[in-house]
């Protein structure tokens, strides 16, 4: 069996990752997936949080992905996220204003506000601080 496999990170502006890897975790709509080589082929959503890559030698890589999808191949991971960003470029301070300003409008009782969309975006600004937080962790 093979030790690494092929694996794209693809967000809707631009590829934010290309190569090999031993291993790949995400959050898909189905659970939490791990995913080695050889792993059976899958197709499942992605919700947001963090994607960890451990490339070949053991370094780890964290990004963030939203939404899209995750499909595994016998031969690569293919990433396809309607938002991705390495989480080394993701600005801590505009995840938390981001944050505030959601978790006020939820609270604004007066506001015609949809609660669907606001509830997303509340998930997403958590799940944003997350990855901040798991890269962060990894740099020490």
């Amino acid at each position: 069996m093979a030790s690494t496999v092929t694996c794209s990170i693809v967000s809707a502006e631009e590829e934010i990752f290309s190569g090999q890897v031993e291993m790949v975790v995400a959050t898909g709509t189905i659970g939490e997936l791990g995913i080695l080589p050889g792993h059976t082929p899958l197709l499942s959503g992605v919700r947001p949080g963090p994607v960890r890559l451990i490339l070949e030698g053991g370094e780890e890589e964290v990004f963030f992905a939203s939404g899209g999808y995750i499909e595994v191949q016998p031969t690569s991971i293919t990433i396809l996220a309607d938002t991705a960003y390495r989480a080394g470029d993701m600005d801590e301070a505009a995840a938390l204003e981001a944050q505030k300003k959601v978790e006020h409008e939820l609270a604004d009782q007066k506001a015609d506000i949809d609660y669907a969309r606001v509830t997303l975006d509340l998930q997403e600004t958590a799940a944003m601080l997350r990855t901040i937080r798991k890269f962060r962790e990894k740099k020490k």
